[in-house]
């Protein structure tokens, strides 16, 4: 009897451990959380003090590098509640987000109010405060003064007095906000000074910019919702960057030189908070000067260096002044073919390159206090992997100073002796460490290995290809059906993006495939990507070689991919499927129907058809305009190619979507009418450029769907 018991539960806990490993995702679970990597919720370094703080069980904890195994309560959210009580505020409901502006205070938002809470003191103070319904919220850590953009309109808040900044109330002219589409680094269209006693702003005229309509069916009557959307070769927004002095409650502009349609980009105040550096690119985005001004005039001071390329440049940072040094500052430029580092002097002389080598720095940390070295996070081992990188200034001398492969995130203390590594890796999910500037690990803070654990996922591989030609390495992820026989032959799901400024493929966990991908290849399909040339972190020539001709060189290195594919035994070289959103919805268009017969089933979301309705920033910058360049927009326009369509197609858009005009796929669903192709079709109501929540869900469910009715 005790034995038949005990084979009865032996038998259970192996059914068990096979039920679970077993599991395989449904589209809802994108929004399990559980299936996320653990995180640390603000976590950040106190100013001035080798200590750092987080959020956690509605306090705020802090530890110091020198007792990282003991973590201290600061404060808690019920001691916080007692002082907005005293204030007669609103309780919150949760611990606030804060950031550290001192090494004993900190400030936070609550309820479109501004308040700074002193430790040493254990005094909260309620500072300033904007209008709830402002977007662009930017605030001053030193002075705590507030701006933000309401409509087309600018507002400045000092010790809770508004100030509206301009006086027209254009709708045509904006304010304050992004200008340029977010493009050449731009992520903000405020700028305070240092002191937080001035304030730069883009002033956009778009009067001559023409007016898009989007759809909005949410009323009885569907309405029209006019946004500005220049198109490549049309006409665009006009720049000035404005000086606003709220003590005078004057404003100046720069006085810059040139055509009105050009960009100014890499806006950076110098620490005297006296100047103010921009860059002007030319429309053409061949041409870029780095520019210094007088904040108080809006004169310019001096042309400090400029760049120039027979295809493009583009800038995509501010500069760096080093600390204690107003005189020098780095400059971050792909000008021998890498982003590196480069080190000028006010005047705008050169003083030397600081970072050399075939691979691209991609984020600038600072400089150690004596400003002997500078920190990056860099590509030194390898395209798919970040480190932590130090560089000698004077000497160049360069050393790496995280280990483990994979991808490291750095956020630094003051004095750069001390990181916070939040790393991850193919066989760790995300983890947080504490290490010094030698690399050495003092502290394991967190450590989520993998939150897929007891379900079942594919077999997934890195490994590289030639280019179609027949040089370039292209590195490639597969991920193998579950459960995986290499007797049978199975479908395959190729997901594509292909354009600049994205890289699909690294040595963080998952290979960067992520959810989606792998929920595909638990439905059967052996998942393929490939990062051709065009894509990012591989040098400026690696990205460029698609100038004027979008589509070409990045279909020939997919289609290199798909060689390999036919190569691979348990691959069925007949039920091959390709899938890709944006860029990458134009890709999967392009390839199917460039390479009829090739790809059974394909599925694209909110695709580019022709580049002359996508917007004159980007569009421009890898296409020229449709007027200089003819061919190349004739060429890469999906219109052309409708009657080549062979097999299942599914478009999916939404039909607000500002990024890529809904124009687009309409277009081209008119264009299959007329060439007798029959598509399918699916929109998402009133969606942008993608889909969020449980339309994300739905989407997931409509794309899976379809390749099991068509390509299984």
């Amino acid at each position: 009897m005790t034995r038949k018991i005990f084979t009865l539960l032996v038998v259970i806990v192996l059914a068990f451990e096979t039920s679970a490993q077993d599991k395989v995702f449904s589209a809802s679970d994108y929004l399990n959380r559980e299936l996320s990597p653990k995180s640390i919720t603000g976590l950040s370094w106190r100013p001035g003090l080798n200590s750092f703080t987080w959020i956690e069980n509605e306090s705020l904890i802090q530890k110091t590098v020198i007792n990282p195994s003991e973590a201290d309560i600061i404060l808690k959210l019920d001691e916080l509640n007692l002082k907005m009580k005293e204030l007669k505020e609103n309780e919150l409901n949760r611990f606030p987000f804060i950031s550290w502006n001192g090494s004993n205070s900190f400030y936070f938002t609550a309820e479109n109010r501004i308040f700074l809470f002193d430790l040493s003191s254990s005094k909260l103070m309620k500072v300033n405060e904007y209008d709830g319904s402002g977007e662009n919220v930017t605030i001053s850590g030193n002075s705590l003064n507030v701006a933000w953009t309401l409509e087309n309109n600018l507002f400045v808040s000092i010790d809770g007095q508004a100030i509206q900044v301009n006086g027209d109330n254009d709708r045509e002219i904006a304010y304050g906000q992004i200008p340029s589409r977010n493009e050449f680094g731009i992520d903000a269209g405020l700028y305070w000074s240092p002191d937080g006693s001035k304030l730069a702003f883009y002033r956009i005229d778009q009067r001559e910019v023409t007016d898009y309509p989007l759809v909005d069916i949410t009323s009885r009557i569907a309405e029209s919702s006019l946004i500005k959307y220049p198109m490549a070769g049309m006409k665009s927004e006009k720049l000035r960057l404005g000086i606003f002095d709220p003590l005078h409650n004057e404003i100046v502009y720069l006085q810059t030189e040139g055509p009105e349609n050009q960009y100014i980009t890499s806006v950076t105040w110098d620490p005297s908070c006296r100047y103010i550096f921009a860059g002007i690119l030319n429309r053409d985005q061949n041409y870029f000067r780095m520019n210094k001004y007088d904040a108080s005039t809006g004169e310019l001071v001096r042309k400090l260096f400029e760049e120039s390329s027979d295809k493009y440049v583009e800038p995509m940072h501010g500069l760096y002044f080093l600390p204690g040094d107003a005189s020098k500052f780095i400059w971050q430029s792909r000008r021998d073919g890498w982003n590196h580092l480069y080190l000028y002097d006010t005047v705008g002389n050169l003083l030397k390159q600081v970072t050399k080598g075939k691979w691209e720095v991609l984020k600038l940390i600072g400089t150690d206090q004596q400003c002997a070295s500078v920190f990056y996070e860099s590509t030194i081992e390898s395209p798919l992997e970040k480190h932590l990188c130090k560089t000698e200034i004077r000497s160049g001398k360069t050393e790496r100073i995280t280990s483990g492969e994979g991808v490291h995130n750095i956020n630094a203390s003051e004095d750069k002796l001390w990181f916070l590594d939040v790393f991850s890796g193919l066989q760790m999910a995300r983890a947080y460490y504490l290490i010094d500037v030698k690399g050495t690990k003092i502290s394991t803070l967190l450590e989520d290995p993998d939150p897929y654990k007891g379900y079942n996922t594919g077999e997934m591989s890195l490994f590289t290809i030639k280019a179609d030609d027949g040089i370039t390495d292209l590195w490639c992820r597969l991920i193998k059906p579950v459960n995986f026989d290499p007797s049978v032959r199975y479908p395959v799901f190729v997901y594509v993006y292909g354009g600049p400024h994205a890289q699909m493929i690294t040595k963080s966990w998952t290979g960067g495939a992520g959810f989606f991908l792998n929920y595909i290849a638990q439905q059967g399909y052996v998942v393929f990507t490939l990062d051709n040339r065009g894509s990012d972190n591989r040098g400026r020539d690696f990205e460029n070689i698609i100038h004027r001709q979008l589509g070409e060189t990045e279909m020939a290195d997919q289609m290199a991919g798909i060689r390999y594919l036919k190569t691979l035994s348990y691959v069925d070289p007949d039920r091959i499927g390709v899938n890709g959103w944006s860029y990458g919805g134009f890709m999967t268009i392009n390839l199917m129907l460039r390479n009829p017969g090739v790809f059974k089933t394909a599925c694209a979301g909110g695709p580019v058809i022709d580049w002359k309705w996508y917007e004159v920033m980007y569009g421009e910058r890898y296409m020229d305009t449709p007027m200089k360049n003819p061919e190349g927009y004739e060429k890469s326009s999906l219109i052309n190619y409708a009657g080549n369509l062979r097999g299942k197609l599914l478009i999916i858009h939404g039909t607000a979507d500002p990024t890529v005009v809904w124009q687009h796929s309409l277009a081209f669903i008119d264009e299959c009418i007329k060439q007798g192709r029959q598509v399918d079709y699916f929109v998402y109501p009133g969606a942008g450029h993608n889909m969020t929540g449980m339309a994300r869900v739905h989407l997931f469910e409509k794309i899976a769907g379809y390749f099991n009715d068509y390509l299984k």
